[in-house]
């Protein structure tokens, strides 16, 4: 809280976060915070980084350091606008630098800026520039066959199902795959929920607006992770295309993970 600082005095206030996945409340913004992400891992493969504002984000500005300037996240003049999850690479192993500078209050209300964050592995087309963007996780491509066999073995979620329809949201860059489910076979958390009254089951699945999505017919495999929340899409093949592609490595002893 900036209440709790010393008031005539200009010290940034640092904080280390040592997580991969999180998130930051920060009530009444006074001066500046300084967040350093920097994960303990044993590896740097976590090299981009995504945040998403909480809806009543307010009182401050999200920069990222970049040898040592700012670059602009998120400014508080962009308040009304929906909250999309920007993500940008990171140019060290070491980690990330976030500096949230405070605005000046307009009066005495509650402020809080606060925001979720990911480290995400670095499977994305992200240069060494800052990008600014929407999850560069989801990728357009099909997956290969050995794509296929580990994204059984190691997605948040993998459920066989159709689609319900398909909508685009241009503004944010999204689409959203709304996919009625006949199995689940894992999922991290309760994103697919059972209807009421019957035995299906039923969620959205998010991707990028520009893998172009369309609603297709027959049963897919849905396979992705979980960020903030909310499922995205990764490996979708056609069913029973997958499951000539399982059985043929099964025979071979070349399956990774038992389905």
């Amino acid at each position: 809280s900036g209440l709790s600082w010393e008031p005539h005095s200009r010290a940034v206030e640092q904080i280390h976060l040592r997580c991969t996945e999180g998130s930051l409340e920060w009530l009444y913004p006074a001066r500046a915070l300084r967040v350093l992400l920097e994960p303990n891992l044993a590896s740097a493969r976590h090299t981009t980084v995504c945040i998403k504002p909480a809806s009543d984000f307010q009182g401050a500005s999200i920069y990222v350091e970049r040898a040592g300037q700012l670059h602009l996240v998120l400014s508080e003049a962009e308040g009304a606008r929906p909250r999309q999850v920007s993500c940008f690479s990171a140019h060290t192993p070491r980690g990330v630098a976030l500096f949230l500078q405070a605005s000046p209050p307009r009066d005495i209300s509650r402020r809080t800026a606060s925001f979720q964050y990911e480290l995400l592995s670095n499977q994305s087309t992200a240069g060494p520039d800052f990008k600014k963007m929407d999850l560069v996780e989801a990728m357009c491509r099909p997956c290969d066959n050995m794509e296929l066999l580990m994204a059984i073995c190691s997605s948040d979620f993998v459920v066989k199902g159709s689609i319900q329809s398909v909508s685009h949201d241009s503004e944010n860059h999204m689409s959203q795959v709304d996919v009625r489910v006949q199995k689940v076979y894992r999922q991290k958390n309760q994103i697919f929920q059972q209807e009421e009254g019957s035995v299906a089951w039923q969620g959205p699945i998010r991707t990028l607006l520009q893998c172009k999505v369309k609603k297709g017919g027959g049963d897919f495999l849905f396979t992705g992770n979980e960020h903030f929340g909310e499922a995205w899409l990764g490996c979708a093949p056609r069913f029973k295309d997958f499951m000539l592609v399982y059985q043929a490595a099964r025979e071979r002893g070349a399956n990774p993970c038992e389905f």
